[in-house]
């Protein structure tokens, strides 16, 4: 009989689904700036500004940064969580963790909106 330990967070099923939908995000991302590329978006800063400049794309840039940044957190979290014993260090890694992914979130979409 295999004891398990109870921690109450009901990670599991979220988790991997969370991970599946945000790649998914990731993959049609990629794929619409490589057609862009493919049509000549990147062929100026100009064509390049025009395509990354206008509202859809804006919000699909915007759902990208965010589903990287889910996908790294899930990933990087459970990382910590299965390799770090002590809960001090544990937390404070998760905490630094989410503190720098929302920087990088907040730096990609000014780089991104700053057009």
């Amino acid at each position: 009989m295999v004891n398990r330990k109870i921690v109450g967070a009901h990670y599991g099923l979220m988790d991997w689904l969370v991970q599946r939908i945000t790649g998914v995000v990731m993959v049609v991302f990629t794929l619409i700036v490589a057609l862009g590329l493919i049509q000549g978006a990147g062929a100026s800063y100009e064509s390049w500004r025009g395509f990354m400049s206008a509202g859809l794309m804006r919000f699909v840039s915007f759902l990208f940064i965010v589903s990287l940044c889910w996908h790294a957190w899930v990933g990087v979290r459970d990382i910590w969580m299965d390799y770090i014993q002590p809960a001090g260090i544990k937390l404070t890694l998760h905490v630094l963790t989410l503190l720098a992914l929302i920087g990088y979130a907040g730096w990609a979409v000014q780089i991104i909106w700053r057009l």
